[in-house]
């Protein structure tokens, strides 16, 4: 049964091969799915046109190994034992280990193999079926059984699984038909769902947790402690939360996450769910700024002064802010601007080095 559809745009391929239909097949794959890159052993590569890149038979573990973080995909054209006894030393985690597809070089099946919901496999396995004409197989427990699955949900929306060990949890008690309480203020995971499964929504989470459900699913950017149910509850975490903040130059990446982290969890935010800081145009390569986006692993968006000096927000003008970078506030009207013009949870605050406010991006 064919997986649900993931949107795979920007996926980084590349396709090997190690025989003389391998290669035939590889460039067609090659032609058809965007992003990919065709490796031959070179005996072949006569067969795989101009644009293939040619190695060593002997060299084939050496090559999956330098190719495995620079693709967000491998299609491999060979016997899926020479694939797992080549990967297995490679694995880490379903959350950075790549798609992995294999397929015979008669080009009959292509076996998502690895990854199938995080990764894409599953979905790769479905594009390489669409290129070449082969069966997509497909053997992830929910998709097999006509399910949705959680990872699949958080890995579409763009959220943040906060506990990776949670999604076996949550989809195997899915799969038994289990009451499943969810609270989800997007509405998304509804949508998502369209009917399927055994879930009843709820508006808050002691609602929820005082029901007869045997798990739960969380979608928040708030921190949740002392769950009494927390081996059964999986939390994922929304992109929503925007950090607009100002600081003095010079001002180190540790300094500015201490002052942030602080504050957050004032508030019981989780960091997880930060979709971007903001701040001024002229802050734009502050160091510690730029490390500190880089540790969150989120982007700096700074906004010319021009357009910061249109925002109105709460606070008084700020004399320093107006003599320093030419507009009377930066990290309330960066978050407000960066949030579309979302909601305000944190009006600034600030230290000797650094100013924060926290918005919440406007739904839609």
């Amino acid at each position: 049964m064919a997986s649900a559809k993931v949107t795979l745009p920007d996926m980084r391929i590349a396709v090997v091969a190690i025989t003389a239909g391998g290669a035939r097949l590889g460039r067609q794959l090659e032609a058809r799915l965007p992003g990919s890159q065709l490796y031959v052993s070179r005996r072949y590569a006569g067969l795989a046109g101009d644009n293939c890149n040619s190695f060593e038979s002997t060299g084939l573990k050496d090559l999956i190994f330098s190719l495995w973080r620079l693709y967000d995909g491998l299609v491999l054209i060979m016997a899926t034992g020479i694939v797992v006894r080549i990967v297995a030393p490679l694995l880490e985690s379903k959350e950075t280990d790549p798609a992995v597809v294999t397929m015979d070089d008669a080009g009959r099946f292509a076996i998502a193999l690895l990854s199938g919901h995080l990764g894409g496999a599953n979905e790769l396995a479905e594009r390489c079926s669409s290129a070449s004409g082969a069966c997509a197989v497909i053997t992830t427990a929910t998709d097999a059984n006509g399910l949705p699955s959680f990872d699949l949900l958080a890995k579409e929306q763009g959220w943040i699984i906060e506990d990776i060990v949670r999604v076996k949890t949550l989809n195997s008690l899915l799969l038994d038909g289990k009451e499943i309480a969810v609270v989800d203020p997007t509405g998304h995971t509804s949508s998502w769902l369209h009917g399927r499964g055994t879930i009843t929504f709820f508006d808050s989470f002691a609602e929820a947790e005082d029901s007869s459900a045997c798990g739960y699913v969380f979608v928040t950017n708030r921190s949740q402690q002392n769950l009494a149910s927390a081996e059964k509850t999986l939390i994922l975490r929304p992109r929503n939360l925007v950090l607009g903040i100002g600081c003095n130059r010079g001002t180190s990446a540790d300094e500015i996450e201490a002052f942030v982290i602080d504050h957050l969890n004032d508030l019981s935010l989780s960091p997880k769910s930060v979709h971007c800081i903001a701040s001024v145009a002229a802050k734009s390569n502050e160091a510690g700024l730029v490390d500190f986006a880089k540790r969150l692993g989120v982007p700096l968006r700074c906004f010319e002064s021009t357009d910061l000096s249109l925002v109105s927000f709460p606070s008084p003008p700020s004399e320093h802010a107006l003599a320093a970078v030419g507009v009377a506030g930066v990290a309330e009207p960066a978050a407000l601007l960066a949030s579309g013009n979302g909601r305000l949870l944190l009006n600034k605050v600030k230290s000797a080095n650094v100013t924060l406010a926290v918005a919440e991006l406007t739904e839609g």
